[in-house]
């Protein structure tokens, strides 16, 4: 008997895309499953005949030896494709939806193992501003599920030993005929281990694992900031069953300066002086993350000017190099004068009259420049 035509059977143009392909065979496959039409062995064999023809139009290789030379193309027995029940891995949503088993739908080489691993952890660490430019080593207290000690993780008092689950045979999986082909699913019995703990260890209560508190030394590098996360493997909760920890991340909060700001390596800070230091020039101390740091005030310096000093920032994260400082000069008016004071001043301004008119556009663009 000839075989009917590939593309016919899913009810697709020979141009269909592969997305089309999918989706027409999961409409046959709900459509003729044998659990929708149980003891109908046309279903069964529609079933079947569109299988085979996903397994051949949903492979690029096997569709394009097909389009070329048809049936004769494809191996297996009586010149088809055969039926390959690893297909029906990836529809396990839609035989769960319609039939309520998607999760027995597992081929061999994907089977669940028993080990678990270890949950993640976060551990939010505040430093201080300074901590956070130069690095520092401290400790830390971590809440967490450990390796019990009395079992070593096995659940089981000791002097015993898990035993192999009866209904799984020790497999963790259970298998079942469905129709023409077999299916398996976690056993409900062991969860899926595999074992079974007749004597449960008293301090984990075949567990395995049990809470505790974990004292780790973390070394944070210098140039982190605020959000920087630190990994540190293995640091994560004990895995269930013998299965690898998981890993601890160190989420860095850090707090303000009271004198300066930071954008990515560089710092920035405001200085007053006086209107004759401005005036004249001077030498003025100013802080820096280290102490202090001289800093030459050339004459007629104008409020809002902004000096750098080299290599006084925060250093690169990676050890190469470090930012700079900038310090912004806001020249103070006294609010009281004595008369002294007052005469020298008006003195001053009969010398040198200042003509107030508005700033340039110009000019203006200037001083943004300088700040942007």
């Amino acid at each position: 008997m000839s075989k009917r035509d590939y593309y016919e059977i899913l009810g697709i143009t020979k141009s269909a895309s592969d997305q089309v392909i999918k989706s027409a065979y999961r409409k046959q496959a709900v459509k003729y499953h044998p659990d929708k039409n149980p003891g109908d062995k046309s279903a069964e064999d529609r079933f079947k005949e569109a299988a085979e023809a996903y397994t051949v139009l949903g492979d690029p290789q096997k569709r394009a030896q097909y389009d070329r030379f048809g049936h004769s193309s494809i191996g297996g027995a009586s010149g088809g494709a055969g039926f390959d029940p690893s297909i029906f891995s990836e529809f396990g949503d839609i035989f769960g939806d319609f039939f309520g088993f998607g999760d027995l739908f597992e081929s061999s080489a994907r089977q669940k193992s028993s080990s678990q691993r270890g949950s993640d952890l976060r551990y939010d660490l505040q430093i201080s501003f300074n901590d956070a430019a130069f690095g520092l080593k401290t400790k830390i207290k971590i809440p967490r599920m450990e390796v019990c000690q009395n079992c070593a993780g096995s659940g089981a008092a000791r002097g015993s030993s898990p035993q192999a689950c009866s209904t799984c045979q020790g497999h963790g999986q259970v298998r079942y005929q469905q129709g023409f082909f077999s299916i398996s699913r976690t056993c409900h019995h062991c969860q899926g281990s595999g074992q079974i703990i007749k004597d449960q260890c008293k301090g984990c209560r075949g567990e395995g694992r049990v809470e505790s508190e974990r004292v780790l030394e973390v070394k944070i590098p210098a140039g982190v900031n605020s959000g920087s996360r630190l990994r540190i493997s293995g640091e994560g909760e004990a895995g269930g069953k013998g299965g690898p920890p998981g890993d601890l991340y160190v989420v860095l909060i850090v707090g303000e300066h009271e004198i300066f700001e930071r954008q990515d390596n560089n710092i920035y800070c405001s200085i007053s002086i006086g209107f004759p230091q401005a005036a004249l020039g001077a030498t003025i101390t100013v802080p820096t993350l280290e102490g202090t740091e001289n800093l030459l005030i050339p004459e007629g310096t104008q409020s809002g000017s902004v000096f750098r000093i080299r290599g006084k920032g925060i250093p690169n994260i990676n050890g190469r190099g470090r930012g700079d400082q900038y310090v912004s000069v806001n020249i103070v008016t006294p609010k009281k004068l004595n008369r002294e004071q007052r005469r020298l001043l008006e003195q001053l301004a009969q010398i040198n009259p200042v003509e107030n008119k508005p700033l340039e556009k110009r000019l203006f663009e200037k001083v943004k420049d300088i700040f942007g």
